[in-house]
């Protein structure tokens, strides 16, 4: 205990109080700025979550950094838009389709088996041969922000040609602004041609480590192998094209921009074709028209015209518009944000599904997608896959890009959504989909809304062309009690005369499906009869309804809008429709379920 004594002793105990208050002062002021400092910095990480209300992330942004606007200026050009290229004479320029000479002809049709492209013509056309501008004439005139984020162009390939590779690395380096271009990243998945061994290193030095390139050590396939590319990418963008595309004019600022404005972005570009045998360049739409990618209840993917809702709200025609999916080979997104949701599910085999799988994600986790008119690639559509899954299928029974849509929709889809694809794909169900419970995790940390928020939200247009679908009364192989045989597209596609072949007990082309509404389908497709006999056709888009009833004491197949019963016609084996007799066994029809071979 201290005691103060003598005359000085009230000041000194003075001044030993203010000294004890400054302290508790200093204290205090240096709390409250310590609490100040965690709030700011809890306040901006919030910011950049995609489940953060709107209004906190747009002003985490504008805290962060006050980001520049993409602009259209009708009287000039945008500021990254090039010069018009000088016209030139040669094999493709122009988009133009080329043709070999009747002596390279058979060597073409050959590479055409070995690629499913038509490498000899490939090989004739320049590497940074002039394509036509396909993009809506609004797009020369938008302005974009000068510090955009850099992007890895990240392409895979296994066995690709040679030239259909190069050219695409080709364009993407002439075509883009360095300064957004950090690399382009090519990622071989285990290839053994040896084109793409020692040549291609030489070949790719001339760029000077622009672009690097990295290989896998076995076999990946496609979707494992695009996740290792966003693993080893050194820019703020993860940019994903084919190893076969052409990009087009000013192709790359339109798809940072969005990303640019909120980084849980997906970008996509919109697609044109390039002809596998003659590389002629043309698009699939008119510029001055605008599609966004939906599916129907069997997990095929499909485009469909912009919506009203959306149309109305567009000032321009060539504005970015939101989609609930998109094809899957072409995209721009945040690589963290990207490997922050787990990039791809690492259970879904080479390819098909994870456009399916990353969408849903996206979106039921706080993310968007856009397509981008103004950002236009070219892209070529083989004739045929011209490899196979090798090792990645072996344990695998029964076709593997319906076990990736299983294992989608069985961690995306509500059960209600669910019941429709097993509907249009009954033998799924028998399909083993191995183990989603670390997706199912994901999708519960990261806070995700049910698919009916999606389907009502996002992709609401779909069920204008794709209905909910009724149960089916019956499915499997329709039997023919005359003959053993079974109905069969034999091979055709709709529209097309339908037939009858041996049961083979697989499915596929002999899986038929009748409906409580009377629709017989047979995969996407639908069976109707007329005159000239029983037809495969295209269903009716925004219908689930038929015309079939089937008597299930009298095992015939009645056309009730024609009032005659299907029939096998005893002297040429051929469908009909004939008059009904329930005793004839030529119109006796049976459906007998099918338990996979698999």
């Amino acid at each position: 205990m201290f005691v103060v004594e003598g005359p000085g002793s009230a000041k000194v105990l003075s001044a030993f109080r203010m000294r004890i208050l400054q302290i508790r002062r200093g204290r205090f002021l240096k709390l409250f700025l310590g609490v100040v400092g965690v709030v700011a910095i809890l306040f901006l990480l919030a910011s950049h979550s995609p489940h953060a209300p709107a209004s906190i992330r747009s002003a985490g942004a504008f805290m962060s950094k006050a980001k520049q606007e993409v602009v259209y200026v009708a009287d000039k050009l945008g500021n990254f838009e090039p010069p018009e290229p000088p016209p030139r004479n040669g094999p493709g320029e122009g988009g133009k389709a080329h043709h070999l000479l009747p002596n390279k002809q058979n060597e073409g049709s050959q590479s055409v088996s070995e690629y499913g492209i038509n490498m000899v013509v490939s090989d004739e056309i320049a590497m940074d041969r002039v394509i036509p501008d396909t993009r809506h004439r609004e797009c020369k005139h938008w302005e974009y922000p000068e510090d955009l984020p850099t992007a890895s162009v990240i392409i895979v390939f296994h066995n690709e040609g040679f030239s259909t590779l190069m050219r695409t690395v080709h364009t993407v380096i002439d075509r883009s602004p360095p300064q957004f271009l950090k690399e382009v990243l090519l990622v071989d998945d285990f290839s053994d041609k040896a084109s793409l061994k020692e040549p291609l290193e030489d070949y790719i030095a001339r760029w000077n480590g622009k672009v690097r390139l990295v290989r896998n050590k076995e076999r990946s396939g496609l979707i494992r192998t695009r996740t290792t590319g966003a693993e080893e990418a050194r820019g703020e963008v993860v940019l994903f094209l084919d190893a076969h595309c052409e990009v087009n004019k000013n192709w790359l600022p339109p798809l940072l921009a969005p990303i640019y404005r909120d980084k849980h972005t997906m970008t996509v570009p919109v697609i044109d074709g390039i002809d596998h045998d003659s590389f002629e360049y043309r698009p699939v739409y008119g510029a001055a028209s605008n599609f966004r990618g939906i599916f129907e209840w069997g997990m095929l993917y499909k485009e469909t015209e912009l919506p009203p809702e959306i149309e109305r709200q567009r000032e321009h025609k060539s504005e970015p518009y939101k989609a609930p999916t998109h094809a899957g080979g072409l995209f721009a997104i945040n690589r963290e944000y990207f490997l922050s949701l787990g990039a791809y599910d690492p259970g879904l085999l080479v390819w098909g599904g994870e456009n399916f799988e990353l969408s849903f994600k996206i979106w039921q986790c706080g993310g968007s997608i856009e397509w981008v008119p103004c950002s236009r690639v070219g892209h070529v559509y083989r004739g045929f896959m011209p490899y196979n899954f090798g090792k990645l299928a072996e344990k695998k029974k029964g076709p593997l890009i319906t076990i990736n849509y299983k294992r989608v929709i069985e961690t995306w889809f509500d059960d209600k959504y669910k019941e429709y694809f097993y509907t249009r794909e009954p033998l799924a169900r028998y399909l083993d989909m191995g183990d989603i419970s670390h997706q199912l995790e994901l999708k519960e940390r990261l806070g995700c809304k049910s698919f009916k928020w999606f389907m009502d939200n996002v992709a609401y247009d779909m069920l204008r062309k794709y209905p909910e679908l009724p149960p089916n009364l019956h499915w499997g192989e329709l039997w023919n009690a005359a003959t053993s045989q079974c109905l069969d597209t034999l091979g055709h596609a709709a529209p097309s005369l339908m037939g009858v072949a041996h049961c083979h007990g697989f499915g596929n082309n002999q899986l038929v499906r009748l409906n409580s509404e009377g629709q017989l389908g047979i995969g996407e497709r639908c069976v109707d009869a007329d005159g000239q006999g029983i037809k495969l056709i295209f269903c009716r888009l925004g219908t689930v309804d038929g015309p079939w009833q089937y008597d299930e004491q009298n095992h015939v197949l009645l056309h009730k809008r024609l009032g005659k019963c299907a029939a096998l016609h005893p002297q040429n084996n051929q469908l009909a429709l004939l008059p009904c007799d329930p005793v004839n066994n030529y119109q006796k029809w049976q459906f007998k379920q099918i338990v996979p071979k698999w």
